[in-house]
Parts: structure tokens; sequence; C-alpha cells
């Protein structure tokens, strides 16, 4: 896949989301949250695509240093997961009522954002061609 992205984007950001993609994100969390069922952090994330689990990742791209989550796209590729890079990773752990920020999310049941996720999957097929 070619970098066609914002220079200004860490090097691990391989596309750009919309913003309506990130907000869509952000909100399908927080419903599966509620619903169904999430794994928060960058390990929990990691675990939920290597077993196959993750139906959305989240990957925060305001992390520092970045190579805490730079592995996690080539993860998700490698494993088929569909991702989607949102601008703050203190909205992340706002979102999920966590009182500390959160790097990376990973959606394991949608719960009430079926839908939601279905839409955001799709933009993020379009995204990756």
């Amino acid at each position: 896949m070619s970098r066609n992205v914002d220079p200004s984007k860490p090097f691990y950001v391989r596309f750009n989301t919309p913003k309506e993609v990130a907000d869509a994100a952000y909100e399908a969390l927080k419903i599966a949250a509620e619903t169904g069922k999430i794994r928060k952090g960058t390990n929990e994330a990691t675990k939920s695509i290597e077993r196959g689990k993750a139906k959305l990742v989240l990957i925060a791209e305001n992390v520092q240093p970045p190579e805490i989550v730079a592995h996690l796209p080539l993860l998700c590729e490698e494993r088929k997961a569909p991702y989607v890079y949102v601008p703050d990773k203190n909205k992340i752990g706002e979102v999920l009522g966590i009182a500390v920020s959160s790097a990376a999310a990973a959606i394991e049941e949608t719960g009430d954002a079926e839908g939601l996720v279905a839409e955001i999957v799709k933009k993020y097929q379009e995204l990756v061609k």
C-alpha cells in the first residue's frame, strides 16, 4: 500500500481517516462498550487481533512514543482486521469511560453498533484500496 498521507502524521499512519469516519468510530466504540464487548489498550487490542476476534480496531494518532502502536496496522492487515485511525487517545479513554487515555481499542462484539461498524468497515475497505 502506498503511503499517501499527510506528512505531519506519525509514520505508522498508512491512510487518512476522514473526520466523519473517525467520529463514527468513536460512537461505535461507545455503543459497543455499553452493549457489546470491547478490548481497551494496545496489549488487549493486539490480543484481540491475533485471536481473530477484532471486528474493528481504533488506533490513536497522537501516541508517544509512536512505537507503542506501530505494529497494529501491519498486524491488522495480516489478520484481515479492519482498522481506522482516530485523532486522540484521550478521546478513546473518555468514550470508554476510563480515567486514562487509551492508544488503541478493539471492538470484539458490536452489540447495538452492528450497523455502524458495518458502515465503518465499508469505508475502511474504500480507504485501503
